[in-house]
């Protein structure tokens, strides 16, 4: 509860908190103080502000940094608000003109920070298909039928795609992203050439490996291995989007692997979603009906977003792959209530430094229609319940039903490793993932014990625990309300 006080140079003081700072690994009851966008002071003794908010009993943490959210529009941003995020970043697969992409979004207004990398796969559809720069899962939804964004490219046109590329990274872009399990046919090569013009750039790249596999060959562990083999042969700092779900059910191997490679001191870090399932286009190249198997699932374990409908059986999947070939699928790969996948799904979540990040979705209406602007979302909308609830069942499900992460491990992997992995691109992250003097006021208040996810499968609703959120010193949250009018987020773009 909010209550005025005195007049003082603090806007607002936050009295009582169990105060988590991952950086100098603080943790014990402090006062908070807030003035204007940045934290002034940390202290036991008693402060005083314009305001003073009671949080005893409450943690308070950095906001959540996602790196990975595909759910850039005001209602995907609006649910992840609530999920304790304050930074949502679209880094897997970006964006083909990013001043386009923070224009449309500043217009619009965003609750959260957002930013894009430099996209090398809409930045093919643009250049190779003729398809207009626009919102960027706009564009990959209008432009997957395209014929030759997915296709191996010349020389000449590969040297185009880098320059034009490199155009987006000077132009704000957070790295360079490349999803390249979506057009596995483009090669080796093009992928070499793209690693060491981000290591000229001295920015990273966020893979989507090439392949989702237990079997070989074009198995999981080689496609990471191909992610390790670009860090060894360019020194570009590679970044390997959802080990949890590129792992498939190679994360032993995969993982050895991946320590192996950061103790031999190449610049890899990785990310995971506590989740064994995975949310894609239904004509995706890993969940075409031939390549299933070697997932080890079958089309029944597809769910088409567009009717709700499990995939019959591998001609119903023909026969939308060819009619809706971007249509969004759920892919139930591991089921995290059985032993064996849940101990498989864990061993990635629980690398040492991986950060937690979301693969947050759009929310699709039936029909298959995006869902942009809406709040509350409308009733029978679906998206994969990480896009509103991956952070809470981080706290619920791995802090304390299994008690795998302790609670200030859980906010280091939600804050500071994330915040470390783009520092160098981006040194106005170093503000960020802290709760010191001086740091961006990018808070996050929420109850440890109820934090907690309630979305689903079958239906979208947001997360419950978080009673404030605070962007940029401004209030998104407030006493567990949100400003569903909220426009506080600012852009994060790299070399700022």
């Amino acid at each position: 509860m909010s209550t005025e006080s005195g007049t003082s140079p603090c806007d607002v003081v936050f009295a009582g908190a169990r105060v988590i700072d991952p950086e100098t690994g603080l943790d014990g009851i402090r006062n908070v103080a807030v003035t204007g966008d940045r934290i002034t002071d940390v202290s036991e003794a008693p402060l005083i502000g314009r305001r003073t908010v009671d949080v005893r009993g409450l943690v308070l943490a950095p906001g959540f940094i996602d790196l990975h959210s595909h759910a850039q529009s005001r209602t995907g941003l609006l649910l992840q608000a609530l999920d304790g995020v304050t930074t949502a970043l679209e880094l897997e697969t970006g964006a083909a003109s990013v001043n386009a992409a923070i224009a449309a979004a500043e217009l619009e207004g965003r609750p959260v920070n957002f930013g894009y990398s430099a996209s090398w796969l809409l930045s093919r559809m643009m250049l190779f298909d003729g398809a207009p720069p626009d919102d960027p899962m706009l564009m990959v939804t209008a432009n997957w039928g395209g014929s030759k964004w997915s296709a191996p490219a010349s020389d000449r046109d590969v040297g185009r795609l880098l320059d034009h590329v490199e155009a987006e990274v000077h132009a704000g872009g957070i790295g360079i992203g490349v999803p390249v399990g979506y057009a596995p046919e483009t090669g080796i090569t093009e992928y070499f050439r793209l690693a060491r013009r981000a290591a000229k750039l001295g920015v990273p790249t966020f893979t989507h490996a090439r392949y989702t596999s237990a079997l070989e060959p074009h198995s999981s562990l080689e496609a990471v291995l191909e992610v390790l083999a670009a860090a060894a042969g360019t020194g570009a700092h590679m970044h390997l989007c959802h080990l949890n779900s590129t792992s498939n059910r190679m994360i032993d191997e995969i993982a050895d692997a991946f320590a192996t490679a950061q103790t031999n001191g190449l610049s890899v870090t990785t990310e995971a979603y506590p989740y064994g399932s995975g949310m894609t286009a239904i004509s995706a190249d890993f969940v075409a009906p031939e390549k299933l198997p070697r997932m080890g699932i079958s089309p029944n374990r597809l769910r088409y977003l567009p009717t709700g409908e499990f995939v019959a059986d591998t001609e119903r999947l023909t026969e939308l792959r060819s009619n809706d070939p971007a249509g969004l699928a759920f892919v139930h790969w591991a089921d995290e209530a059985q032993e064996a996948d849940r101990k498989m799904l864990l061993r990635s979540l629980l690398f040492t430094d991986s950060a937690i990040a979301s693969d947050a979705s759009p929310v699709v209406s039936p029909g298959g229609a995006m869902v942009l602007h809406d709040w509350p979302v409308p009733p029978h909308a679906l998206t994969h319940p990480r896009s509103s609830g991956c952070y809470a069942r981080t706290f619920g499900w791995l802090v304390r039903e299994l008690g795998v992460l302790s609670l200030p491990e859980a906010v280091r992997r939600c804050t500071l490793v994330p915040a470390r992995i783009i520092e160098e691109a981006v040194p106005a992250m170093r503000r960020k993932a802290r709760v010191q003097p001086g740091a961006d006021a990018d808070l996050i208040v929420f109850d440890p014990q109820t934090f907690s996810e309630q979305g689903g499968y079958n239906f979208v609703a947001p997360s419950t625990g978080v009673r404030h959120l605070l962007v940029g010193g401004q209030f998104v949250v407030r006493d567990g309300e949100l400003d569903t009018e909220s426009r506080a987020g600012k852009p994060i773009r790299g070399g700022q």
